[in-house]
Formats: structure tokens, C-alpha cells, sequence
């Protein structure tokens, strides 16, 4: 969610049901809720398990008073203690491993720290599902470890799953990048990882929390900011684009909670709009959990954005629209209130609390003592552990793009390698490898230390920190990659530069970066490779075209192992396989394009380009979906319709009058079960074994309405060298070959649609089944 430290040090911390503390400090367990010791509670119905949650919950919420009730709406909920409940903090962070951003979550004794994966940028570009959901197991499982020991709550508000629609995007590094169908599946994924139940039932090992809804992607440019932004989005884009991965984290993901977002659409604030809430959110997908504001966001539509007169009046709107929790204190404040003044029924700050203790009964926060439950006997040793570390590992290997590799200077070799350079101000970093909503690793392993363990470095910062304001360094940079037989710049960007906060002003490389990159590979005496550090896409052109910088390697942000993962593909150990999972615009692109315009498609009529791949057609850097390897791949379609049908009648109301000639409404088709099927034989035809990752897209007909280019499936498979391998790939026809038009409704276009897959191409013809066609 759009939290910051500065927003968590105003939040009050009061803890609340369950905790068990194992700490080295104190063996004793904390209180928790339904304590079967505890003769006034044990025995009422909502501390029986064997009830079911409705009804547990029913008797919970009868026997509270109205103040009772008012002070569970907001994130530090206070104890009960009349009925066996202490304070509890919903408020914790898990985007990328366990934070300490939110005041649920601390660290120390024995927990000081916990795996720091890459940022979601990096693993995003690895296009892994199967990744992705690893990730969220392993930080549920210490986030489970560490709630045991009395340090974490079970509620957290991650993953962030906005569409990186500006480049310039301070938070843009916590995305899953700019395509709806990354974002969607990533979504549904890491979510599936961090509560567990993925293959169904009702028990969640921890909550997960899908946020911004919606059309969050603006902090602070030219003076506008989150809290007054009203972002103008057409019907056609908030269904084409930003409602896609909020769709899917609920649908599919099936996540307990959905934070909506600070910002207005279309002159409402999102936390008080029942259309996007209540009526989307709730009832048209179907979330089973509660919804969240943003910390503060029913505050600042009140007091910042002026929405309603009165705060009371702020309170009743936010909870009629569907808002169930109110991180900050606003609710609390005011909702007892509006109850007395008629603007809100008791009954509605009920059904609020429906949601909220429905989930924590889900996670057994209300079954007594949490070591005889699921995952209990989780403890300090099941945080860092190897098997964790390893997997950190992973992720960022996986994640490293490979932008350029002219005349194969990569990988190293070691054995020819007698000493590198090793220059740039993120050379020997640290915590900015972690990126944003962080928490304490269990270790760290810099560039330099990686690069290290491979052969000699030779080490000079180059810049005094990213900034690179001045060259009183560079005369020793250049020295030193002046003696090395390779230099390797790690340069690009850090949270000073694109953060919560803090959108950037342009595209370039900080300060003098671009030119010590220059000099530096000019005087170099061996190859020079350029490694880049950021969450947005940068503007390398330069170094793309000179000549002397033999290759560029992009890592995001890549967590704790970092370091060594770049080591690992410098020096080959690892065959880069990672996709970048956004567009790489020129500055130029930023000419007519104000962050504050939130269209997606061009409009040459005034000069608009459009956004993302999807929609833009100008130059650019890096593509999307841009991504080298060690060896090469060849793609064939070996098995794929010429021509598909779509049965009609899915509303079971079908007849001629529900087509037009061109295009079918979705709702009009029978969608269930309704997939194409494609298969692929990937060859390796290098010397080196490889993981690829399959992107395969569609160009729709369809006009100003359809992408130029949309993604449909994406996959990755290791093939030895030499080796070839055949995948199957299912397209759900109507969710991913559909196209929404101007209206906001989403229709299937009849006629010939694109394939391609690399470097093969196939025509597909879509033609409708069981219905004459005429124009609607």
C-alpha cells in the first residue's frame, strides 16, 4: 500500500489477539484470544473451531458494543479485554520477504532478520510463475516463524500489483511491470504463495493484500501529488488496463483483502466509491475477505481532497461504499458519530466487521494456543535458512536481463582473468539492492564481494554516491580500469533518486554517471561491461551505441544475493534468461507526456504517444520482452488452428441481434472451457544449456479499440544445448484474445489475429458459431 515510515512513526502500535512470544527475552506466551485457560471465554461460541465461520463470527460481533466495534475498524485495533481480546496491528509488509515498514512487524532477538528477495521488478523479469509462488511460501513461512515469536502479525499488505504505466514512477519498482497479464498472474501467484491455499479450502496461513485499486502510478511530479491527484481514466482503460491484475487477485489469487488507493478516479475518491468497491471489488469478483484503505486515504479525502463536509459524513461514505478497515484512526474517531447522526446504520459498521474477523478467524486467531495449530511449530529456525538463501539466489539470477552482448564479451572467463575493475557508486551496495518496503536481511552479498569470489578486483567508487554531482573520482576510475584486464560499472539508481515520495524528473543516467561510463570504458584495458541497478527503465542509448561498452546487463533491484547473482552471470555460472518487463522509452518520449494524463492509447491529433508497449509506437531503447542470452533459440509452431469458432449464447439469451459483423460481446459467448491451444518446439541451436522464457503475443483486429500487440501466455523451460522441446500453451479465447471498446465493454473480434512467438508467426481466424451475423 502506499505506506510510508513517516506515515507508520503517526500510526499508534496497540497489539492485539494472539501472540505467542518465544523471544529470547521472554519464553512466557503473550495473551491470545479464546485461551482455553480462560474460564469467562472458553466455552463461547466464537472460540468453538468446530463452528462454522459465519456463525462464530455472528456471536462475536453480537456480543460487542457499538464504541467496542468502532475501535476495530482501523489497523491498530484495541483489546476487548472482556471478552479475552487484546490489541492486534493489521498493518504489516511482506512485497519482497518480511518489512518492518508497517508497526506490525519488528525485528530483533531471535529474529533479527529475513530473507530479502529480490524487488518485484527484478523477479517479474523472470517471467516464472512457479518462482513467484516459491517466494511467497518461503516469506509466509517466516512471516508464521516469526508471528509465533510474538515479532509479526498475519495480515499483510503486499503485493503492490499497479500497472507501471510512467517510466518515471517512483514505486514503479515494486510492480510486476507494465503488462495487465504479467501483473494479473503474478498476482494471483505470490498470493497463492503467501496464504496457502492455493489448492482450495477455506484456512489461510497468512493474509495477503492486492493494492492500489486502482489507477495508483502517480507520488509526487511537477507539484501534483497522491493525495490531490484525481486521475481522469476512460471506462476502457480502467477495464482494458489497470482493473486487469485486481481482477485476477481476486478471482483467481483469491486474496483475503484489497486496499484501495489514495488518489481520486474520475472526481471520486476510491475509498469512498461503492461502483469500484462494493460493486466491482466485492460483489462482481467476489472477494471473500475485506477491503482496506490506504493509511490515512479516508483522512485525506476529507480533510486534503475535501470530498464531503463533515468527517462524519466521511466515515459514512467510506463504509458505505464497502470499506471495511481504515488504516489510521479516522474511523475511530468519527463512525460512533455518524451512527448517532443517522448518516450510517450500526448494521453497517457490522458488516465491516463481518469481513475483518472473518479473516482473522480463517487464520485460527481465534483458536486458541497457535502451536497446537497450522504451522505452529514454525520458529526461529525456519527464518534464513540455507534453502531460503539459496532461493534469494535464484530469484535474482533469474531476474538479471541481459540488454547487450556484443562480440560475446559475456560471460568471463575466469581463468583468463587476472584482475577486474570493478567501478560505480552501487559497485559495493548494500541496502539499495534491497529497493523499497525492505526489512533487515539475513545477510548481504555486494557486487563487489560477488564479483570477488570469481578472480582479483581492483575497486573505485568512481562517483560520490548516484548523484555523481562531480569527477573527483573519475581520475581514479579510470587508473584503475586502465590496469584491469576487464572493468565492470555498476552504476544506475537508488531510493534517493525513485521511491514512495519521489517520482523521477527524466529518463537519463543521475548527474555525471553517463559520463564516467564514457571515460571509463574509453581507457579501459579490457572489455567493459555496464550493470545497471534500478526499478524504471533508463536511458542508455549511449551506451548502447558505443562501441567500447561491450555489454549491458540490467538487475532491478536483486535483494540480499545480489552481488553474487550478477557474479554468477558476469563469470557464466548462471545462463541469463530474465525478460525485461517493461518498456525502455528514450527521454525524448517524456516530451508531450504529462505524468497526469492517464491514457493509454496514442493520439497523434495532439501529439499523445501512448503508453507501454501495448499502445506506444515510437522508438525505444529496449522493448519489452527484451532479453539476451549465452546461447539461441529457435521457435517453430508445430500445432495451431487456422480457425477457431466461438459458440454463442453464454447468457442463455443469445440471438442474432447480440453480434455485429466484426465483433462478439463476451457475455454473448460460451466462454467456459472455451481455450486455444498452441504448441511450441523451442530449439537450443547454441553451445550452452539455457532457460528461455516464451513470450507469446497477439495483434488483434480491431482499430483504435485493440492493442497493437497484447502478451496471451508466457512460459519458461530449460533445454539443454542442442536439444529441442515442445510446450503446450492454453489461451483462454475470451479473457485474453477479447478487446474492450470504447465503452468499457469487452467483445471478441471476429477475423484474422497474429501469433508470434519469437520468430514465428501464425495467422488465426475467429469466426462465430451457431448465429447468423448481422450488425447490432
Amino acid at each position: 500500500m502506499s505506506i510510508s515510515r513517516k506515515l507508520s512513526n503517526s500510526c499508534i502500535l496497540i497489539l492485539f489477539f494472539t501472540f505467542t512470544s518465544i523471544s529470547a527475552a521472554a519464553k512466557a506466551r503473550q495473551p491470545f484470544a479464546c485461551d482455553p485457560t480462560n474460564s469467562a471465554t472458553k466455552s463461547l461460541p466464537f472460540c468453538r473451531a468446530d463452528l462454522s465461520t459465519a456463525a462464530r463470527v455472528k456471536d462475536l460481533i453480537g456480543r460487542l458494543t457499538l464504541q467496542e466495534k468502532v475501535s476495530l475498524l482501523v489497523n491498530n485495533a484495541a483489546p476487548v479485554p472482556r471478552l479475552g481480546i487484546t490489541g492486534y496491528d493489521w498493518w504489516s509488509e511482506a512485497l519482497h520477504g518480511i518489512s518492518d515498514v508497517g508497526p506490525g512487524t519488528k525485528f530483533g532477538g531471535e529474529f533479527p532478520g529475513a530473507t530479502s528477495f529480490p524487488q518485484v521488478i527484478t523477479t517479474a523479469a523472470s517471467f516464472n510463475a512457479s518462482l513467484w509462488e516459491e517466494i511467497g511460501k518461503v516469506v509466509s513461512d517466516e512471516a508464521r516463524a516469526m508471528y509465533n515469536g510474538g515479532l509479526a502479525g498475519l495480515t499483510y499488505w503486499s503485493p503492490n500489483v499497479n500497472i507501471l504505466r510512467d517510466p518515471r514512477w517512483g514505486r514503479g519498482q515494486e510492480t510486476p511491470g507494465e503488462d495487465p497479464v504479467v501483473a494479473g498472474k503474478y498476482a494471483a501467484s505470490y498470493v497463492k504463495g503467501l496464504q496457502g491455499n492455493g489448492g482450495g479450502g477455506d484456512r489461510l496461513k497468512v493474509a495477503a493484500c492486492c493494492k492500489h485499486y486502482t489507477a495508483y502510478d502517480l507520488d509526487n511530479w511537477n507539484g501534483v501529488d497522491r493525495f490531490h491527484f484525481n486521475a481522469k481514466v476512460s471506462a476502457q482503460d480502467l477495464k482494458d488496463t489497470f482493473s486487469i491484475p485486481f481482477r485476477s487477485c481476486v478471482k483467481e489469487g483469491k486474496v483475503a483483502s484489497v486496499m484501495c488507493s489514495y488518489n481520486q478516479v474520475n472526481g471520486v475518491p476510491t475509498c469512498a466509491d461503492p461502483k469500484l468497491l462494493r460493486k466491482t471489488v466485492r460483489d462482481a469478483w467476489g472477494l471473500k475477505g475485506y477491503i482496506v484503505s490506504d493509511c490515512d486515504s479516508v483522512g485525506v479525502f476529507y480533510n486534503t481532497q475535501h470530498y464531503t463536509s463533515t468527517p462524519e459524513e466521511a466515515a459514512a461514505a467510506a463504509i458505505k461504499a464497502g470499506l471495511d478497515l481504515d488504516c489510521g484512526p479516522f474511523l475511530a474517531q468519527h463512525t460512533e458519530n455518524a451512527v448517532q447522526k443517522q448518516l450510517l446504520k450500526e448494521a453497517d459498521v457490522d458488516g465491516a466487521l463481518i469481513n475483518t474477523i472473518a479473516v482473522q478467524m480463517r487464520l485460527g486467531m481465534f483458536d486458541g494456543e497457535p502451536s497446537s495449530q497450522p504451522h505452529g511449530k514454525l520458529g526461529p529456525n525456519d527464518v534464513c535458512t540455507a534453502s531460503h538463501k539459496e532461493l534469494a539466489v535464484q530469484a535474482a539470477r533469474q531476474g538479471i536481463v541481459l540488454l547487450k552482448n556484443n562480440g560475446h564479451v559475456l560471460p568471463l572467463s575466469q581463468q583468463r582473468l587476472s584482475s577486474v575493475a570493478v567501478i560505480g557508486p552501487n559497485s559495493d551496495a548494500t541496502i539499495t539492492m534491497i529497493g523499497n518496503y525492505a526489512g533487515v536481511p539475513c545477510e548481504y552479498t555486494s557486487p563487489l564481494q560477488g564479483i570477488g569470489k570469481y578472480t582479483r578486483t581492483i575497486h573505485n567508487e568512481g562517483c560520490a554516491g548516484v548523484a555523481c554531482a562531480k569527477d573527483d573520482l573519475f581520475g581514479g576510475a579510470i587508473e584503475a580500469a586502465g590496469k584491469a584486464d576487464a572493468t565492470i560499472l555498476v552504476m544506475g539508481l537508488n531510493q534517493s533518486i525513485e521511491a514512495e515520495f519521489i517520482d523521477r524528473t527524466g529518463l537519463l543516467l543521475p548527474g555525471r554517471q553517463q559520463e564516467l561510463v564514457t571515460k571509463v570504458a574509453a581507457a579501459s584495458k579490457g572489455p567493459t561491461i555496464l550493470v545497471l541497478m534500478s526499478g524504471g527503465p533508463i536511458d542508455v542509448s549511449f551506451a548502447k551505441n558505443d562501441a567500447r561498452v561491450g555489454a549491458i546487463l540490467w538487475a532491478g533491484y536483486p535483494g540480499q544475493a545480489g552481488g553474487a547473482a550478477i557474479a554468477d552471470v558476469l563469470f557464466g555460472k548462471h545462463n541469463p534468461g530474465g525478460k525485461l518487463p517493461m518498456t525502455w522509452y528514450p527521454q525524448k518520449y517524456l516530451d508531450n507526456l504529462p505524468m497526469t494524463t492517464m491514457d493509454m492509447r496514442a493520439d497523434p491529433s495532439r501529439n499523445y504517444p501512448g503508453r507501454t508497449y501495448r499502445f506506444y509506437k515510437g522508438p525505444v531503447v529496449y522493448p519489452f520482452g527484451h532479453g539476451l542470452s549465452y546461447t539461441s533459440f529457435k521457435h517453430t509452431i508445430a500445432k495451431a488452428p487456422k480457425v477457431f469458432s466461438i459458440p454463442m449464447g453464454g447468457d442463455h439469451r443469445a440471438n442474432s441481434t447480440m453480434l455485429s459483423k466484426r465483433f462478439v460481446r463476451v457475455a454473448h459467448a460460451s466462454c467456459k472451457n472455451l481455450t486455444l491451444r498452441v504448441h511450441v518446439d523451442v530449439e537450443n541451436t547454441g553451445s550452452r544449456d539455457g532457460t528461455h522464457t516464451l513470450l507469446m503475443f497477439t495483434s488483434p483486429p480491431g482499430g483504435d479499440w485493440a492493442p497493437q500487440k497484447q502478451l496471451v501466455a508466457f512460459d519458461t523451460v530449460h533445454i539443454p544445448a542442442g536439444r529441442k522441446q515442445r510446450l503446450a500453451l492454453g489461451v483462454r479465447v475470451c479473457k485474453y484474445l477479447s478487446v474492450v471498446d470504447s465503452n468499457g465493454v469487452r467483445r471478441i473480434p471476429m477475423g484474422e489475429h497474429g501469433l508470434y512467438i519469437g520468430d514465428a508467426r501464425h495467422a488465426l481466424s475467429l469466426e462465430p458459431q451457431g448465429l447468423g451475423v448481422i450488425k447490432s
